[in-house]
């Protein structure tokens, strides 16, 4: 229903109480009452009864503020028209009274646009209220909310009873907010009724509340026409009465145009994320979200820092998603007070005026981060989307749109979560797509769980005999130790945090403190430990310095750029560098070529470091004591994965992409998405029909195959316990950099098993690819026996050596930006062909390369490019 010519027939006051519904229009009713009051008391012509049944003088009641009066002269037939001899006699008659003059015209809004013929005040809050007559002005909020001069008197002048009830809100709005409090802002904050939604099967009228019923996410979540909420009695069959015709004219495409000021939410559960805000800057009412604050001793009074006095005590540490002010480089933070680039090209309506969009979307992504365990539908957001006036109509009908584009781009209904089965937040569209996914890590896996929640039809090809990829864990050894990676490096906003909370697994912070200890068994005093780490940061950012003003082929290897900076460091400062500081800077050393996988001497000097030009995840480091094997597995539930299923070839030159594998087998699909490591795809192993392009090419050997072996340990005793004192793991300055330069205590809290994992790196590597693992283990036991000289290190009691250069299946740990090569190879590598063949996977991800989160993060940007 929408338009002038559709609109709902008027019922009379009567019709309208007999129905139980004259609450529905409290104020419009209340005013036609004292009208029809007045009226008979004015005018009491013998035999002309005042009111008819149809209403009043043939005005009946529907839609109040578009009501239409079918003769401006209904009026004047109270008035008795005879002839003047008539009247005459008539005046001398005592029980004639006097003839009233005319009324004046209705006035109408004289807001441009306005689709109200004849507007009425919503808020009768003055004994003198206009209702739907006469007014010397209106004051226009939209097309079907006006209110009138009387009561607009009514709390704008000093000498009216409402006045102080405006003065308290008017402080209460400026001690808040950052706009300028006004009367039109007070009418729509405190006094413009709330509009709600039946929830009943089959009706979903929206219907205007009266003023006194209490709205709160809980009535809305159960709310269906009749309820009260008052204690009044309801009415069983409201479902058959018809909807206000004003809920139509709202999805009008010119309504919006009409609408003086946008809506702010109230009670959002995005307020207490926000305390550091101005409420009306990031689309919340500045009196209905203000979050009182309590200094706690001990917590910084910086603006920047004043989320932790009120951070959500139900919420996950981990989970700060909108930046505070002056913030920045926190990866996965939006800004509440700003649209995005993105959203700026999907929602473009609102870039003039943002308040609307920002309050819909700080609420949906506050709510998601308050419960990710639950997928959020439009009907669980609407709940808490509150505002008042018709303008929640169309919030709630913009709500499914920014629910999806936030679905859509993995901002929020990700994880291990699977989309409840009568859920429907993509449209249709999505479920014809069918997509072959190629490798079954973390990318993969992503990837087709997020396809999966859209509707696509989705099939895994995996070559090897499990899940996972290059994570891989052992449970042998009465604890899980991860043969790949197992510690996640910062919780806040990683997504790595998101799954651990919604499948229960903890995070075990890692303590800052690293003890360094020579292989003589001497613990490196730390304020010599200080002062190299000082100056090695100090020649990394020499480094930097160099790099401002070079071109790629300018490039050098980082290791000969980072000698030639200590070298000119010591002779402009004739600084001397003992042995000792030497072996410290060499640890240093290890350190980054354990972080790049691969010896300096491979790795770009301009760009090993790109993906810091972007913002990561900041926060604790943490270990996963259940390792990341388990969270694959829930990604991976219920998804069609087919194990031992190596693929060959990718055509996709036709309209369909066919994918075969080394047994013959084909699939079909209408997209194809490519997950392999870096070095299957150097190395050739996939033939693609036509072949990759030369950019693509290119932009694979830009990028480097970096290799770690890992080396875990299980003792019968905790032999380091007593130098540790509580340290998470600790350093080896070794003579020989990247061997076992560092060990980490796997050893879980209540655990008999007592773990130390180590790895190799770097050049250190060619010392043991030609060892067996005992003797690899042997290695290793005796640096220990170095490292503490005054315990007794016993035999292990168990091992296990990694071989990841060997793997058939990645060859490679993860990537690095070789020498000569750029970051935006990263960016090359991730680009789609045709439409057709995407890829992902950690070196397709140039903000967060070498982590599984990287990979991760590059599935379900794959899917958002799918989606979109």
């Amino acid at each position: 229903m929408s338009g002038r010519d559709s609109r709902v027939k008027r019922k009379s006051i009567r019709a309208l109480e007999a129905e139980g519904q004259d609450e529905i229009f409290p104020s419009a009713a209340s005013a036609l009452k004292r009208r029809a009051l007045s009226t008979a008391q004015q005018v009491s012509v013998e035999n002309e009864p005042v009111m008819a049944e149809g209403g009043i003088d043939g005005v009946s009641v529907g839609s109040m503020d578009t009501l239409k009066i079918s003769d401006a002269s209904a009026f004047k037939s109270s008035a008795v028209d005879t002839p003047k001899s008539s009247n005459m006699s008539n005046l001398k008659s005592s029980h004639r009274s006097k003839v009233i003059e005319s009324p004046k015209q209705i006035r109408k809004c004289n807001k441009a646009g306005c689709l109200s013929d004849i507007p009425i005040c919503f808020a009768g809050a003055s004994e003198r209220c206009s209702g739907m007559g006469y007014t010397s002005r209106w004051y226009h909020l939209t097309s079907g909310e006006h209110f009138c001069n009387d009561c607009f008197d009514h709390f704008y002048r000093t000498t009216k009873p409402g006045f102080q009830a405006y003065c308290n809100w008017r402080d209460e709005w400026a001690a808040n907010g950052k706009t300028e409090p006004q009367i039109k802002m007070f009418m729509q904050d405190q006094h413009l009724p709330f509009w709600v939604q039946c929830t009943k099967s089959g009706c979903g009228k929206w219907r205007q509340l009266s003023k006194d019923v209490v709205v709160n996410s809980e009535f809305i979540a159960f709310y269906y026409c009749g309820k009260k909420g008052n204690g009044k009695k309801e009415n069983a069959g409201a479902c058959t009465l018809a909807e206000d015709n004003r809920v139509a004219l709202v999805f009008e495409s010119h309504w919006i145009e009409t609408v003086i000021q946008p809506p702010l939410l109230q009670s959002s559960p995005a307020a207490d994320f926000l305390i550091s805000y101005y409420p009306d800057g990031v689309g919340m009412s500045a009196t209905n979200n203000v979050v009182l604050m309590t200094k706690e001793k001990g917590v910084c009074d910086d603006p920047e820092n004043l989320w932790k006095l009120h951070h959500p005590t139900n919420v996950n540490k981990n989970f700060q998603p909108f930046y505070q002010p002056g913030e920045q480089g926190k990866a996965l933070s939006v800004r509440p007070d700003i649209m995005e680039f993105d959203e700026v090209h999907e929602f473009p309506e609102y870039v003039r005026d943002q308040a609307m969009y920002l309050g819909i979307r700080n609420m949906v992504v506050a709510l998601w981060y308050r419960n990710c365990k639950e997928w959020l539908t439009p009907e669980k957001c609407a709940a808490h989307l509150v505002c008042r006036g018709l303008i929640r109509i169309l919030c709630v009908c913009e709500l499914r749109r920014v629910l999806e584009f936030l679905t859509r781009k993995g901002i929020i209904n990700n994880g291990i979560l699977n989309m409840p089965s009568k859920s429907v937040v993509l449209p249709a569209m999505y479920q014809k797509e069918t997509v072959v996914v190629i490798g079954a890590g973390a990318a993969g896996l992503a990837a087709a769980r997020q396809l999966t929640n859209f509707g696509a039809k989705v099939v895994v090809l995996e070559a090897r005999d499990r899940i996972g990829g290059r994570v891989k864990d052992d449970k042998t050894m009465g604890t899980i130790v991860g043969y790949g990676p197992q510690i996640l490096n910062g919780c806040v906003n990683n997504p790595i945090s998101l799954m651990c909370e919604q499948a229960g697994t903890p995070l075990t912070v890692i303590s800052e403190s690293c003890p360094l200890i020579t292989e003589e068994g001497a613990v490196v005093n730390e304020d010599l430990n200080r002062r190299i780490d000082f100056h090695f940061n100090a020649v990394l950012d020499a480094v930097g310095e160099w790099r401002k003003e070079k071109t790629t082929k300018e490039d050098v290897d980082l290791y000969t750029k980072l000698l030639e900076m200590h070298k000119n460091f010591k002779e402009e400062t004739q600084l001397v560098f003992s042995e000792a500081d030497e072996s410290l800077i060499d640890f240093h050393v290890s350190n980054l070529e354990y972080v790049c996988g691969c010896s300096l001497h491979k790795v770009s000097a301009l760009n090993w470091d790109q993906n810091e030009n972007f913002a990561q995840f900041s926060g604790d480091h943490a270990l996963l004591p259940e390792g990341y094997f388990t969270l694959l597995e829930k990604l991976a539930e219920g998804l069609d994965v087919n194990l031992n299923t190596e693929v060959t070839a990718v055509d996709y030159s036709g309209e369909m992409v066919a994918v075969r594998t080394s047994s013959g087998q084909e699939w079909t699909a209408t997209k194809v998405l490519v997950t392999v490591p870096l070095s299957i795809l150097q190395e050739g192993v996939i033939n693609f029909k036509p072949p990759l392009t030369e950019e693509k090419k290119q932009a694979m050997y830009h990028l480097g195959v970096g290799v770690i072996e890992n080396v875990i340990l299980k003792f019968p005793v905790r032999f380091w316990e007593r130098r540790l004192q509580g340290a998470s793991f600790f350093g080896h300055v070794s003579n020989q950099r990247g061997l076992f330069s560092v060990f980490f205590d796997l050893t879980p809290k209540e655990g008999t098993d007592f773990i130390l994992m180590s790895h190799v790196s770097g050049n250190a590597l060619e010392m043991i690819k030609d060892k067996q693992d005992e003797e690899v283990v042997a290695m290793a036991t005796e640096i220990l026996t170095k490292l503490f000289p005054e315990e007794t290190v016993p035999e292990v009691t168990g091992y296990a050596v990694t071989h990841w250069h060997d793997d058939k299946y990645s060859k490679m740990s993860f990537s690095y930006v070789a020498t000569g090569g750029q970051g935006e190879a990263y960016d090359v590598l991730a680009e789609e062909i045709n439409k057709k063949l995407y890829f992902a996977g950690e070196a397709t991800n140039r903000h967060f390369p070498q982590t599984v989160t990287g990979a991760y993060l590059s599935g379900i940007r794959e899917v958002a490019k799918m989606a979109s």
